[in-house]
């Protein structure tokens, strides 16, 4: 999949959300985008790693992490589980880990920050409802399209 968002934006006024830049570019897929399955959590990674274990379909993970600084949802063993299982990135309102190792993994990720320390796990967050940050509310089955130039929303498919 390429594309550029500066394109689509451009292509598309009508039809794109632009998401605030608040986010760094951590993946080794620079480009990706897909439709949107939503995990909300906060301080546990819990549902993001059930998640990931699931099949992908060529979809990109939106977790809202409430913006915390203090704990990563996202490390280099579910970023491994969720390139075999399928999945294009991870959109992630929160902090990751590991970042060396999952920047040689084919996989996008766009986070807020990293920190080494991991999640307490509770089993606490909720998956496929709408989740708003960055400006943008995202939602479940919708479109997200990340480069290096900035994330965007769409209702519909604008890259095939």
């Amino acid at each position: 999949m390429q594309f550029l968002t500066t394109d689509l934006c451009d292509a598309h006024p009508d039809l794109v959300r632009v998401v605030e830049p608040l986010f760094t570019n951590y993946g080794g897929k620079v480009c990706f985008g897909g439709p949107i399955v939503t995990v909300k959590c906060h301080e546990d990674n819990s549902v993001v790693r059930d998640t990931a274990a699931t099949p992908g379909h060529g979809r990109v993970m939106v977790v809202d992490g409430g913006a915390s600084m203090r704990r990563s949802l996202l490390g280099d063993m579910i970023a491994e589980n969720a390139v075999k299982n399928g999945w294009q990135g991870f959109i992630i309102y929160g902090c990751i880990r590991d970042v060396d190792a999952i920047r040689e993994l084919d996989i996008g990720v766009q986070a807020l920050g990293r920190i080494p320390l991991r999640t307490d796990k509770r089993g606490i967050g909720q998956r496929d409802i709408a989740v708003t940050f960055g400006g943008v509310t995202f939602r479940p089955g919708e479109f997200v399209y990340a480069d290096n130039n900035g994330i965007i929303v769409s209702a519909q498919a604008l890259v095939s």
